[in-house]
């Protein structure tokens, strides 16, 4: 018997329906349960073939768990060592590895210092910064947000090298980093399920969290759709995650991505609505009975972003090129 988790917390609408849409398939030999955590032996996990993670970004200790279950050979969803190393900098500049327009950004040093360290410790960094520099870089007005998080935490919008001070100031020891706004037509959140499996939702960040979602969104034209799915794709490929939501804001015709790192994903019924949460719940099921299929005992059941597998070929010796 294979069994599926899902590790969640506060969230209720999701974690039942996938549960339940997994069972309702009976699959043989493939259940589906939410996770149980007793003891924690290193190396050890022999109770999942697959655990969907929709809470380890608060918890330490349930990320370290999934490290550990990932090692004793289950298929976490998503791999818990790359969601632990990512960040949204690095992840722009992976989009433009993989030909994905993404907004002008500079990451800048916490305004406060880190603890246990003095000005020694920075004695690399030129102070003050080319502060005027960046600011020409980057033009007003901008987004100020931390270099990783999500959830909108510690996001200020501002309009003029006044405003970024007053808010710089406010971010202690923060690692931020200072973004273009992109003024846009149209804004598409979009899920992505096992790097192949795109779910277009018209999607406004302005609006009330509970209006964000179009519940009667406007058909989009076979370009624009394909145009769309072909970066989230990219994007998804080029960090590895299986379940993921890319935010897309189009400018002249041309799609930005804004926010592409959010393995943990809002799914839940009421902000989502019912028709997409009806697909994210299906597809999510399918990607998890199809890797639970999948699964071998012993081997090392994650998947892998393009930016790592294609940094491990390239590194690859030829047996002939071994000297004896």
């Amino acid at each position: 018997m294979k069994k599926i988790g899902i590790l969640f917390g506060r969230e209720n609408t999701f974690p039942h329906a996938f549960v339940e849409r997994v069972n309702s398939k009976n699959e043989d030999g493939i259940i589906a349960e939410f996770v149980r955590i007793d003891k924690v032996v290193q190396g050890v996990c022999e109770e999942y073939a697959v655990i969907i993670d929709r809470i380890s970004q608060d918890i330490p200790f349930y990320r370290a768990y999934l490290k550990n279950a990932a090692s004793a050979g289950v298929a976490v969803i998503n791999n818990p060592f790359w969601w632990s190393a990512d960040d949204k900098f690095f992840n722009n500049a992976l989009a433009l590895m993989a030909g994905v327009k993404v907004p002008r950004t500079v990451l800048l040093p916490s305004q406060e210092r880190p603890d246990d360290t003095n000005e020694m410790s920075m004695r690399n960094m030129a102070y003050p910064l080319d502060w005027e520099g960046i600011f020409q870089y980057i033009g007003f007005p901008a987004y100020f947000k931390p270099f990783a998080g999500g959830g909108w935490k510690n996001v200020y919008k501002v309009n003029n090298s006044e405003e970024f001070f007053d808010a710089y100031h406010k971010t202690g020891k923060l690692v931020m980093m200072l973004q273009e706004e992109i003024q846009f037509s149209e804004y598409y959140r979009c899920y992505c399920l096992g790097q192949e499996d795109v779910r277009i939702m018209e999607y406004d960040p302005k609006q009330p969290y509970h209006m964000q979602y179009a519940r009667e969104p406007k058909p989009l034209s076979p370009e624009r759709l394909a145009m769309l799915e072909d970066a989230v794709i990219r994007l998804c490929k080029g960090l590895g995650y299986d379940f993921n939501t890319v935010e897309l804001a189009m400018r002249d015709g041309v799609p930005y991505a804004i926010d592409f790192g959010n393995p943990a994903p809002d799914a839940d019924f009421y902000s989502v609505g019912e028709q997409n949460f009806e697909w994210v719940v299906e597809a999510a099921a399918n990607l998890a009975i199809r890797r639970a299929k999948a699964h071998k005992d012993g081997a090392m059941n994650l998947t892998w972003g393009k930016f790592v597998t294609d940094a491990v070929k390239s590194k690859r010796v030829s047996p002939k090129t071994v000297k004896k």
